[in-house]
């Protein structure tokens, strides 16, 4: 594996595979890798000739109050990982790298970021669409990897690479949740341990949303009220939002007819868990 940190060696490894008709994927991360991005990583590696791994803790998807300065930072635990999976290229810029002086274009999507965690996290979308943006730019792949648990990101990001024609294929895979179904998270690490027993309660919630849509609740109101039951049944919770969504805008539905997704945040302590399910009737 090879570990660059500048733009400019990625650009000129980036040219010599053009030159060879690599067939290259791409896993856009933030570091602190755990099994969520090793999946990521294996289904790159199944897909694509060569895999690039970008680890960057993006400034410009961070808010004010939020926990950019602590969060976990472990590139020779990182580059192990991505070693052992058989990444080709570890992409690790600094900064100044992807944000050199002057630097001041934004990349927004509204119409799929605007509800959710738009509302909660203000600004956040457009620090990832701009950063998600810059890396496509640079790495140029043909497949891009992503995982479900961030589904409106995800969302988000198909919609940007169609709008911009940028010709890559956007892959989303599957949640990867422990035992208990908490999804895998690299923030999941905050938690004490008695809040990480109460975790469990943001997937039970939308379990039973999911189980009230396929008995044959239509109504959101109904399922939304199915799921507020399980949150409220833990103290330590509290609820941030609920939401029955069409699938592909993310705008809320007011009765279900085939499918839906049913988004869903929450707070244990100063942790902020997010989570969804995928119903199809």
């Amino acid at each position: 594996m090879r570990l660059i940190r500048s733009v400019s060696a990625l650009s000129a490894w980036r040219r010599r595979l053009d030159r060879e008709g690599v067939f290259i994927g791409l896993v856009p991360t933030m570091g602190a890798l755990h099994a969520g991005h090793r999946a990521l990583i294996r289904a790159a590696r199944l897909s694509c000739d060569a895999v690039v791994v970008s680890l960057f803790v993006n400034p410009l998807q961070f808010g004010p109050r939020e926990d950019f300065s602590r969060y976990p930072r472990q590139l020779r635990a990182d580059a192990a990982l991505c070693r052992a999976e058989g990444v080709d290229v570890l992409f690790a810029p600094s900064r100044e790298d992807i944000y050199p002086a002057g630097f001041s274009t934004v990349v927004t999507v509204p119409a799929v970021s605007r509800r959710w965690e738009g509302e909660s996290r203000p600004g956040h979308f457009a620090g990832v669409a701009t950063v998600v943006t810059k890396l496509m730019a640079l790495v140029r792949p043909h497949l891009a990897f992503f995982g479900q648990k961030d589904y409106q990101q995800a969302a988000m990001i198909r919609r940007l690479v169609a709008d911009l024609d940028l010709g890559i294929n956007v892959r989303v895979c599957p949640t990867v949740r422990d035992p208990d179904g908490v999804a895998l998270s690299s923030r999941n690490h905050y938690l004490t341990s008695a809040q990480r027993r109460a975790a469990p309660v943001l997937y039970a919630a939308l379990r039973a949303g999911g189980a009230a849509l396929l008995a044959g609740a239509r109504s959101a109101v109904r399922i939304r009220r199915a799921m507020q039951r399980v949150v409220s049944s833990e103290p330590k919770a509290r609820l941030e939002y609920l939401a029955v969504c069409d699938p592909e805008t993310l705008e809320p539905l007011r009765r279900v007819t085939d499918k839906a997704v049913l988004l869903a945040a929450i707070r244990i302590g100063r942790v902020r868990l997010i989570d969804n399910m995928l119903i199809k009737r």
